[in-house]
């Protein structure tokens, strides 16, 4: 597959972070039952008239001055007319020749962990169709018009991936991006995030682009990556073996790992787009983008390096954090308040609040925990009067109690009692076990996991690393 190159290029479909739909006041929220959310303007009844939501034109500016893009002073709604049962209008509202957002780039790293520069074709507005759920037990099709005008911005790259990675790396930056500035939330199993990958293969050295195939409607990155990979050597086995490739729409079947044809796609589709009559054209002035640009924070990109220069973070620790702008928000918060390095304090937030946020499905910035009480906790393990093993159950009562933050660590504080307990079973396993003090005598330090195990038995909800320290100051007096 040497002689080969593949070409990629996405379309990504971000759902907006909004109360409401695009044109209509049916909510976004997901999960409700089938038809609840679709208004008669969703459901396009004769008479009705689309009113533009105005927070789309915010998050779309957004993101447009994030990733240095173009924002058009005037953009115009279109309508793209096409039959489909999920389409009540028979048109769906998007923008064609304006489009609210020009051009921008994306910065990505490819597998040799050089740094490659993607172009952004465009990112428009439009309005999301309704759902087809097909049933092979009932033999029909059930259609579910609460997503039906559900806002969307729809990004589009030039055809400049050459590889399934890099295209995961292109998606992943996109969704740090409108996750971080609340944009969307992001949610791929709800389909808030979700992309058309159009893929090619061409002979290296050769200019012009193979027939593409767009693969629809894929919700998450693993995805991606493996229907991608799928397509491509479809592809060149068909082209090595004499074949032509067919362009066309094709679905991933996950549970096979298989691309499967949809329907065949000409060069072009007769949508015949015109301007929406019902929609004024959007107009925005220098003084509403200066406005936007002012409020935006500091971006993922520019926090990822200070985050991995300044603090030593890892990949994992930094895709967490700027997975959502209160968390960052609140490390840099905690970190200005504390004297403890940084890494551990990313660590013990992690452990605690991320961890109980992610379970429960909450909200940091629906809660009254602070920075301040954050900061309180970790000083108490850190001198030893509060355990590790209590930092969970301290942010959990925390979470849900009225009491103040001292009140709470006081609770589950470690007494000197405790303390003289431990100085005590510390003092008796070393005594009892000459053999594996000897061991620890001649440098075979891994023993000290043993004289911790022995001592723990005995000292339920302890810290490990406070016994630890303990047993090498007393193995050490020996």
């Amino acid at each position: 597959m040497s002689n080969w190159e593949t070409i990629i290029g996405l379309e990504i479909h971000v759902q907006l972070l909004t109360k409401s739909k695009i044109f209509s006041s049916s909510s976004t929220s997901y999960g409700s039952s089938p038809n609840k959310q679709a208004s008669y303007i969703d459901l396009g009844m004769p008479g009705t008239l689309p009113v533009l939501n105005k927070s789309v034109i915010k998050k779309a500016v957004e993101f447009g001055l994030a990733i240095g893009a173009k924002i058009s002073k005037k953009s115009i709604f279109d309508r793209k007319n096409y039959f489909y049962p999920d389409l009540p209008k028979s048109y769906q509202i998007s923008q064609l020749e304006f489009p609210i957002v020009e051009g921008g780039t994306i910065t990505i790293v490819d597998e040799e962990n050089v740094s490659k520069i993607i172009n952004v074709t465009r990112a428009h507005l439009e309005e999301d169709a309704g759902k087809s759920i097909h049933s092979d037990k009932n033999d029909c099709t059930f259609i579910d018009l609460n997503r039906a005008g559900t806002p969307l911005l729809e990004i589009v790259s030039e055809p400049e991936m050459c590889s399934a990675f890099e295209a995961v790396q292109y998606m992943k930056k996109i969704h740090n991006i409108v996750t971080f500035l609340k944009i969307s939330d992001g949610n791929m199993q709800e389909g808030s995030f979700r992309c058309d990958a159009n893929v090619s293969v061409r002979k290296v050295g050769d200019r012009n682009l193979g027939t593409r195939t767009e693969l629809k409607n894929i919700n998450s990155f693993k995805f991606v990556e493996k229907a991608i990979n799928y397509e491509v050597k479809r592809q060149i086995e068909i082209l090595e073996e004499g074949g032509k490739i067919t362009q066309e729409t094709r679905l991933y079947d996950e549970n096979n790992d298989v691309t499967k044809s949809m329907r065949s796609k000409e060069e072009a589709n007769d949508y015949r787009y015109f301007p929406d009559p019902d929609l004024l054209p959007i107009e925005i002035d220098e003084a509403y983008i200066l406005e936007i640009k002012k409020s935006l924070p500091e971006l993922p990109e520019v926090k990822e390096k200070y985050y991995r220069s300044e603090y030593d973070l890892s990949d994992e620790q930094i895709s967490i954090l700027l997975s959502n702008q209160d968390y960052a928000k609140f490390i840099d918060e905690v970190i200005k308040q504390s004297k403890i390095e940084p890494k551990k304090i990313v660590n013990y937030f992690i452990s605690s609040i991320y961890s109980k946020i992610n379970k429960d499905n909450l909200l940091l910035s629906k809660n009254s925990f602070t920075a301040k009480d954050f900061c309180l906790v970790m000083d108490s393990i850190n001198v030893g009067t509060l355990s590790k093993n209590n930092l969970k159950t301290v942010i959990e009562e925390s979470w849900v109690s009225k009491e103040s933050i001292s009140i709470i660590i006081d609770k589950y504080s470690n007494s000197n009692e405790d303390s003289d307990l431990i100085d005590k079973l510390i003092k008796d396993v070393v005594n009892k076990n000459k053999k594996q003090v000897e061991e620890y005598k001649s440098g075979k330090t891994k023993i000290l996991g043993f004289f911790v195990g022995q001592v723990l038995k005995d000292s339920k909800g302890s810290d490990p690393s406070q016994i630890k320290d303990k047993i090498i100051k007393e193995l050490d007096a020996i």
